[in-house]
């Protein structure tokens, strides 16, 4: 067997740091130390490799081609070392950290969270909301669930749900114009979101209406939010209609917080699905989670 390379793991830490941050002084900040010794560690590095990490200019640094390639597998590599690390301190406690979209955590996960703590009492999780790509071993998380059209790659990606879309409002007052066509919605207002917007085969209002054959509505007409949670929210406050998508009013519609004034609902080419790492049976715990969300959405 050939011996291992003495490699400069303080050496390595600080570069990792660096290239990451493209700074030596934020890399000495999160790293404790001073910049000299940042400085003094990547030079330690340079030296030990024969070939040079970073073109340094005034206050600046940059990656080098070699420095490039050495920090994207050393980014990997110090993520799976803090990750059997954290595995090696706790062995018996299963922590899953799961990462969704704030309107899923909220609408779809938290109200069945329940019935995975009374199925799975032993796994703790963590929710944490946002919609970027995830890379698992840099950010730590498990289980990701995302509203997309698929085609995830270097990962084990599987779909959960469709998500038809259709419009929602809040109950309407016994004493107003009831919504009874769909032309009925000119006289209401309609709450768009950005998830929307240029996402070819996700339904707009412009999109449904002409399916419905309403063609007294201006279909620009009325607020834009940031994201599907917060028009639905503005749908559930009673401030106009709203394009719901199913798994996510479901609740809502079930409690009566919400009302379907019409049955049709267009197809969506975006769908909710379950990613994580090609790991399948290998993570008890996290193929446990997947087994209860496969579950839940037959149900649903």
């Amino acid at each position: 067997m050939q011996p291992r390379h003495l490699v400069p793991l303080n050496a390595l830490r600080a570069f990792e740091a660096a290239a990451r941050c493209l700074s030596f002084q934020t890399a000495a900040a999160q790293l404790f130390v001073t910049p000299a010794a940042v400085s003094h560690q990547v030079k330690r590095l340079e030296a030990y490799l024969g070939v040079k990490l970073f073109h340094r200019g005034h206050r600046t640094v940059e990656l080098t081609g070699e420095g490039e390639a050495l920090a994207a597998s050393l980014g990997e590599l110090f993520g799976q070392l803090d990750l059997a690390l954290d595995r090696a301190i706790a062995p018996a406690t299963a922590h899953l950290r799961v990462s969704t979209m704030e309107s899923f955590a909220a609408k779809w996960l938290a109200p069945r969270l329940h019935r995975f703590h009374r199925d799975c009492p032993e796994l703790k999780l963590r929710i944490e909301t946002g919609d970027e790509p995830t890379d698992f071993v840099r950010d730590g998380i498990d289980v990701a669930i995302r509203y997309g059209p698929g085609g995830y790659t270097g990962v084990h990606a599987e779909r959960l749900m469709d998500a038809p879309v259709f419009p929602v409002c809040a109950p309407v007052p016994e004493d107003a114009t009831a919504i009874a066509v769909p032309d009925d919605l000119r006289h209401r207002t309609l709450l768009h979101d950005d998830s929307a917007a240029g996402r070819a085969g996700v339904p707009d209002w412009p999109a449904w209406l002409q399916a419905a054959g309403a063609t007294r509505v201006d279909a620009t007409r009325g607020p834009v939010f940031a994201s599907i949670y917060l028009a639905q929210e503005a749908a559930v406050a009673g401030h106009g209609v709203a394009l719901g998508l199913a798994p996510l009013v479901e609740d809502d519609l079930l409690r009566g917080r919400l009302v379907k004034p019409f049955d049709r609902a267009l197809p969506n080419a975006y769908a909710f699905w379950i990613v994580r790492r090609h790991e399948p049976g290998r993570h008890p715990a996290v193929d446990a989670f997947c087994r209860w969300l496969r579950k839940e959405a037959a149900g649903d």
